[in-house]
């Protein structure tokens, strides 16, 4: 269920609110079936760097690109959408923009209205005319076409709704849809959000000029019903609704429907060192680790199919590994890890691996406990911790100062379909909690950092991808500060008469191209 229907405020559990906000909303570009940046609100754009260094955009928006009222989308919606971010939970995500960083510490340190309102005003986001937006980074930033395609809080946003309205009238206009608010661009638009029943009711806008890509007989799906769900495998097998997500690991090895289908997600499941606790805090240490790893016998039989890997960035990411790449990052080599682990001082005390408490799409349980298995080849050995607290625990501090864990497994899922969406998770500023700042006085880091910065700074496709390629030898192969294990998959199952419906890539429901087989035009219902 969503947490808010409010796209330019968003917050911190913004995830939840995807399904909804993609299926009602647009952005500049879109991202193709390659995950190129195709034309999206804006028909076309021009990029140049102007004398002080900056990043200038100027988007040319479609003409015939209507909001669910039929009032017409105009630049001026983008300026007051991406101001409205820039005062909301994530503002921190509007970071880019020229002029931001002001904004942003003029709020952070409780300026006057007034002060705030002008530094909003200095943003690099103006209408030039109805149709022409300008758009000025601060720097260069060779991922930002691609952001502004999935991150919803660069959607725009309908100023005549909102200009003038009280903070109270807003936050009604988003909380209680009604009268056909709030507005769409999108084929979908909510009609009903109904936060004690967990449901949320969307119609069909006929008003959008991004309709599902209809074939000969089908037609748009008037009604969708959005449902959260303990029993939604048993509501699917009773007929009670449409489509539903799989999310037990455990169950899927015991029973794969015919009607089970899989989406490849640009997703990383990976083992994190606490660089910070001995004797983790030796790269050659972590490395051997990293080695000692059988990838594929960690997921073999777990799932229906499985995409084992020791690299950080997914296959079908543009800007992945080559194999010559891939093949300079430590692989499955035991007989070499367990000679270099012999003997290591403070590998004589078990060494703590916490994961998630609790069932879900990846089979974790099974992956730690072959990561026990695994390491106990090569004489070190492991116990294991479920924390319903994981986040929590992760970052909780002994006395001393290092964090207590010694190992932990996390999924990282890419926002956007760019390099730096999942490098970001390990900067310093990054909610890693692996301690890695610390080692040999943050040279290490500090290297990572402005590999990071020049790759996002690089207009050339090809050099970007080096620098890229370096930063990621950097964080798992150098100082292996994690072990990649696999690329995970969703797995959801649908009515074969729902054609266009998907998982996307990014992990979330896809209702963009939803449609009907022919005589099939009634409700849908989609439970999580």
């Amino acid at each position: 269920m969503p947490t808010t229907l409010d796209w330019s405020h968003s917050d911190p559990e913004s995830w939840a609110n995807y399904p909804i906000m993609l299926a009602t909303q647009r952005g500049l570009t879109v991202l193709g079936a390659d995950y190129s940046v195709q034309p999206g609100l804006a028909e076309r754009w021009e990029r140049v760097t102007d004398e002080q260094g900056r990043e200038v955009y100027t988007f040319h928006l479609r003409r015939d690109v209507r909001w669910s009222d039929g009032s017409p989308l105009t630049a001026r919606d983008f300026v007051i959408g991406w101001r409205r971010a820039l005062r909301g939970r994530e503002r921190g995500e509007m970071a880019d923009l020229a002029g931001a960083s002001e904004a942003l510490a003029a709020q952070e340190r409780g300026a006057p209205e007034d002060e705030v309102r002008a530094a909003l005003e200095r943003v690099g986001v103006e209408a030039v005319d109805a149709h022409t937006l300008r758009v000025t980074l601060a720097r260069p930033r060779s991922y930002f076409l691609a952001r502004v395609a999935n991150v919803y809080i660069f959607y725009p946003a309908p100023a005549a709704d909102l200009e003038g309205k009280s903070d109270e009238a807003v936050r009604d206009y988003f909380d209680r849809p009604r009268d056909g608010r709030p507005l769409a661009l999108g084929p979908y638009r909510v009609e009903r959000w109904d936060r004690a029943g967990e449901r949320v009711r969307l119609v069909y806008n006929p008003a959008s000029a991004f309709p599902p890509p209809l074939q000969a007989g089908e037609t748009p799906a008037p009604v969708i019903t959005l449902m959260k769900s303990e029993i939604g495998p048993a509501l699917y097998e009773r007929g009670r609704v449409d489509f539903v997500f799989m999310d037990s690991a455990a169950a899927l090895r015991v029973r794969r429907p015919d009607d089970l289908q899989r989406e490849p997600l640009l997703s990383t499941y990976f083992l994190a060192f606490n660089t910070e606790r001995p004797p983790l805090n030796r790269p050659e240490v972590r490395r051997a680790l990293s080695r000692a790893l059988d990838r594929e016998a960690l997921v073999a039989g777990l799932l229906p199919a499985a995409r084992p890997s020791n690299v950080l960035l997914p296959p079908d990411l543009p800007g992945a590994a080559t194999p010559e790449e891939a093949a300079r990052l430590p692989s499955y080599t035991p007989v070499a890890a367990k000679a270099e682990l012999a003997g290591v001082p403070g590998l004589d005390r078990p060494l703590r691996l916490v994961y998630r408490q609790g069932d879900g799409f990846l089979p974790e349980v099974a992956i730690a406990e072959r990561v026990v298995t695994q390491l106990a080849r090569v004489g070190v050995q492991v116990v294991l911790e479920a924390r319903s607290d994981f986040t929590a625990e992760i970052s909780r501090r002994s006395a001393q100062g290092p964090r207590v864990y010694d190992l932990y497994l996390r999924r990282l899922g890419g926002d956007y379909a760019h390099p730096n969406t999942f490098f970001t998770l390990f900067e310093k500023e990054g909610n890693h909690q692996t301690g890695w700042e610390t080692q040999a006085g943050g040279e290490p880091m500090a290297r990572f950092e402005r590999l990071l910065e020049a790759g996002d700074g690089e207009p050339d496709e090809a050099k970007a991808r080096a620098l890229y390629a370096q930063a990621q030898e950097v964080l798992v192969g150098e100082q292996a500060v994690i072990a990649p294990i696999y690329h995970p998959d969703r797995y959801f199952r649908a009515r074969a008469r729902l054609r266009g419906l998907d998982v996307d890539p990014f992990n979330f429901l896809a209702l963009r191209a939803l449609r009907l087989a022919p005589a099939e035009a009634a409700q849908v219902g989609v439970a999580p």
